[in-house]
């Protein structure tokens, strides 16, 4: 063997010892992958005792909310000054942004020093001190004739009730200063400010370092959504969602969470982890007891922890051959640049032996060896515990969105972090194995806390602006009492007219006789069919009545209509409903039998007896051509002869609104409105004849169908159509006409949502990017499909940009709150106006029977009431504030268009045999 490999052997047999020793010496700081998933599951427990309303006054780790609510997108700019306290040195910057490249960002900056009598002496004298060195480097940039929105960086524990606003919890990192703890830290620089009247700052933004952090690398990669810091002290934030935030009111969307994870563990969690090292470090420190997960890892502590183990050693004659230095006993004598050299791989061994020679000692080349390798262990338990730490809230990011596999990216900043070169790589590695189902990205902040709190104040500068244009716009769908009041009092002039023989022709309510003016006695009995059209959809019931009452169980069978007969001729529609009700015939066998039929016919019609119908205009999208201004009624008869194969008695024609009411006042005889709010809108209810001036009688009632949808066609409402509904009615299929329907309908509340959305997009107030295709095509924001899930209460924020995902668009958070709110601005109007439009016609019931209060039933029908989870709740609510001299019971009808028909026509069938009973009478000598 040459001397050479002599001499190599007997220094890697020697450095094995050493290494032996050591590890013997700290065994309790190696760390299983066994002990720290059982930290991450601690951590995990922690997280959500701070997330917890009563939970969080005890918790260690405080989850302070941050207010920060969304990450930079790319088209902040402008100037803004940033100003970062927290260590002997404070920097104020002017951050120029702008949007030639995303968050491109140009610094001018510069440190004032923080002398020690400021840092633990008055605190007003602090934030002075801080204005002063404002003022002067505002004046060193000829800013001071100049407004700027300033984000102060501020990295200490404060509970943040908004984004400008945090009261100190703690001082850390050897702060002391007197009358800050428990005070709002920005209006205390907010006074001191105000001492130098010729500074005109508008702080806008308080944030942590480690949010800056995140925020800064959220400019380059806009998946970084935790940030982490480990250098002088440590701390990490991440995004959680706003419903996890108890400590917090709102609970859309998400915000930063600052978890001041450097106090995990004051609460005895971590005892068992812990060494005698670590209880000694403590005792020695600023505040004993606190901060305990923090000295186990951060730059400030990892030399003194280092320097208490090799004094241990020492005395233990494990070192230095027994003998120590006065310079070993000196607290914080070893720093992080001393951990960090000791630790590099080539020169590690020679630099950790001129720093033990500094210190006054003598090692030997196995000194050298083993007290390098106790910064290793030192190191290495720091990045284990935060990756441990860090693992725990990448597990909640991935739980929180449901998936099963988390690609995100981690924002990292601090010296420790930088400057050794064992850190980062040990750090990532172990995060890596701990959460094996993440993918993740490490990404290393540049000026973290300068430019960070700089984008932040940009992002609340931006959002602020946005956000007052979004208002802006849901403004116009806000109405006031004023306005509703006003809706209501000019339908009711609008009945008037529609029920007064020299105005009805030119009235947009047409007020239609229906010629239904009986109710069901119980005598009624017998099989009806029913045929009902109202929609792309048609169907054919068979239904049997007994004693006035419809059985529970209906046969019946649905049947489209495509869309070349909806627009098709007046022959191919009703010959296609002839098709249907053959093929429902013969799927019973019940082609030869004689049944009375009623035609549900759910457009405006002119009636001239119980069973004729004239048709006045298509609405729904229908286009058939060949059937306005003729009889309905006798097209079906026509399209029955013509198939020849069977022969139906068809006793009346009835439209949907009425057969709603009548299936509930078959029940409830204060029944006497039906409500339709679905597809399309409409209303009816009994009228007392006197009032009718198109019909000759003046006893009794009679229903009238008041074909409201119409109303406001004479331009009486145009002062609350917004453009987005003047667009919507200009693309549809009637152009100014049925205008209220257009504003309260299932058929047209997705469109006006859709208008809306283009515009803000247009205005790069959501969506940034180009306009997709899906939302650019008419009709694809589909009122049942995506408005009613949309607003369900049941729905998270997650759920809301998977719908907007089957739209091709790619939304953030933010823009899925914005979504939301137009959904609901839009359902509420519908809602309101609805009610208006109902509140008019219970108060004209109220004042023609002479009452002083009245107590009505209102029977509802229709998937807009039925399935959308405010609208009910809203129409009612604003009946009742604008007829507040009415009790108005709400009476869902169920399959109204069926039941309510076939009642209809045993009354007219009963009334028929009462007349025939009457004549034979009549007749008899």
């Amino acid at each position: 063997m040459s001397a050479l490999h002599l001499v190599a052997s007997c220094f890697t047999k020697l450095k094995e010892d050493q290494i032996k020793k050591v590890d013997r010496f700290l065994h309790h700081m190696r760390l299983s992958d066994e002990t720290l998933l059982d930290i991450m599951a601690r951590f995990q427990a922690e997280m959500k005792k701070g997330l917890g309303k009563d939970t969080n006054p005890t918790a260690s780790v405080k989850m302070l909310p941050t207010f920060v609510r969304a990450i930079p997108d790319g088209s902040e700019n402008g100037e803004f000054l940033s100003l970062d306290l927290g260590g002997s040195k404070f920097q104020i910057s002017k951050v120029h942004i702008s949007e030639k490249g995303k968050c491109n960002v140009q610094m001018e900056s510069h440190s004032y020093p923080i002398p020690n009598e400021i840092v633990q002496g008055n605190g007003s004298e602090l934030f002075e001190y801080v204005a002063d060195c404002l003022a002067d480097f505002m004046k060193s940039k000829d800013l001071m004739q100049k407004k700027l929105p300033l984000g102060l960086t501020f990295p200490f524990p404060c509970r943040q009730n908004k984004l400008e606003e945090g009261v100190l919890l703690s001082w850390t990192k050897k702060f002391k200063a007197r009358g800050v703890q428990d005070t709002d830290v920005v209006s205390q620089l907010t006074k001191a400010l105000k001492k130098h009247q010729d500074l005109d700052v508008d702080i806008l933004a308080l944030v942590n370092d480690t949010v800056a952090t995140m925020m800064t690398c959220a400019c380059n990669d806009p998946s970084c959504e935790v940030g982490v810091i480990i250098g002088t002290g440590t701390n990490a934030c991440y995004m959680e969602d706003m419903s996890n935030i108890d400590l917090v009111e709102d609970d859309e969307g998400r915000m930063c969470i600052n978890t001041e994870w450097g106090a995990f563990g004051d609460d005895g969690t971590l005892e068992d982890i812990r060494t005698e090292f670590d209880r000694e470090l403590d005792l020695g420190s600023l505040n004993p007891g606190k901060q305990l997960f923090e000295k186990m890892i951060s730059g400030l502590y990892l030399g003194e922890l280092i320097r208490l183990i090799l004094l241990k050693m020492t005395q233990a004659d494990l070192l230095f051959r027994g003998k120590q230095s006065s310079a070993l006993t000196i607290k914080d004598k070893i720093e992080t640049q001393h951990v960090a050299a000791m630790a590099k791989y080539k020169e590690g061994l020679a630099n950790t032996k001129e720093i033990l020679t500094d210190l006054g000692l003598e090692p030997t080349d196995a000194d050298c060896i083993a007290v390098q390798h106790v910064c290793t262990i030192v190191s290495f338990r720091s990045a284990n515990l935060c990756a441990a730490a860090l693992a725990a809230i990448l597990t909640r990011l991935q739980e929180n969105k449901k998936l099963k596999r988390l690609r995100t990216t981690v924002g990292m900043d601090g010296i420790l972090y930088k400057i050794h070169p064992q850190y980062p790589k040990r750090l990532h590695k172990v995060v890596r194995r701990l959460v094996p189902n993440c993918d993740i990205s490490f990404l290393l902040s540049e000026s973290g806390s300068t430019k960070g709190a700089a984008m932040v104040t940009a992002v609340a500068s931006r959002l602020q602006a946005q956000r007052k244009q979004i208002n802006k716009v849901l403004a116009l769908f806000q109405l006031t009492h004023e306005q509703l009041t006003g809706v209501r009092n000019k339908m009711r002039a609008e009945l008037e007219y529609g029920l007064k023989k020299e105005t009805h022709l030119v009235a947009t309510v047409k007020m239609l006789p229906t010629d239904v003016c009986e109710m069901p006695d119980g005598t009624e009995e017998g099989k009806f069919l029913v045929l009902d059209l109202g929609g792309t959809n048609f169907r054919v019931f068979l239904v049997m009545i007994e004693r006035g009452k419809v059985s529970e169980h209906m046969d019946q069978q649905h049947f489209s209509i495509p869309r070349e007969i909806m627009q098709g001729t007046g022959e191919e529609l009703f010959d296609h409903i002839v098709q249907c009700i053959a093929d429902f015939l013969d799927n019973r066998d019940i082609k030869g039998a004689q049944l009375p039929l009623v035609f549900t016919f759910s457009f405006p019609y002119r009636q001239t007896g119980i069973d004729k119908a004239t048709l006045i205009e298509w609405t729904k999208g229908f286009k058939v051509t060949d059937c306005e201004n003729k009889d309905v009624v006798d097209m079906l008869r026509k399209a029955i002869k013509r198939r020849n194969e069977f022969d139906l008695d068809i006793v009346a024609v009835v439209n949907d609104t009425v057969a709603t009411m009548m299936t509930c006042a078959c029940e409830d005889p204060n029944c006497e409105i039906g409500l339709i709010a679905g597809t399309g809108s409409n209303l009816c209810y009994m009228e007392e004849k006197r009032n009718i001036e198109l019909e000759d009688e003046n006893e009794g009632k009679m229903c009238i169908n008041t074909e409201w949808g119409g109303f406001g066609d004479n331009g009486c409402i145009d002062d609350i159509r917004t453009q987005y509904d003047k667009d919507v009615d200009k693309r549809s299929s009637n152009p100014g006409k049925k205008r209220y329907e257009k504003m309260i309908s299932g058929m047209y509340l997705g469109e006006i949502v859709r208008q809306i959305l283009i515009d803000l997009t247009n205005q790069h107030l959501i969506f940034q990017g180009p306009i997709s295709e899906h939302l650019r095509t008419k009709d694809t924001f589909e009122t049942f499909d995506f408005l009613l899930k949309i607003e369900s209460d049941e729905l998270t924020l997650l759920q809301v940009r998977d719908i907007l995902r089957q739209l091709g668009l790619d939304s953030t958070y933010e823009d899925s709150i914005v979504v939301k709110e137009v959904c609901e601005a839009v359902s509420r109007r519908a809602a309101q106006l609805c009610g208006a439009g109902l509140a008019a016609i219970v108060e004209k019931r109220r004042e023609d029977q002479g009452l002083k209060d009245l107590r009505m039933t209102v029977s509802v029908d229709g998937t807009l009431y039925k399935l959308h989870p405010h609208f009910s709740r809203i129409l009612q609510e604003t009946v009742k504030e604008l007829a507040p001299q009415c009790d108005v019971t709400f009476m869902l009808s169920e399959d109204g268009s069926g039941k309510g028909a076939a009642l209809i026509t045993a009354v007219a069938k009963r009334l028929e045999g009462e007349l025939g009973t009457l004549r034979v009478e009549c007749d008899r000598p």
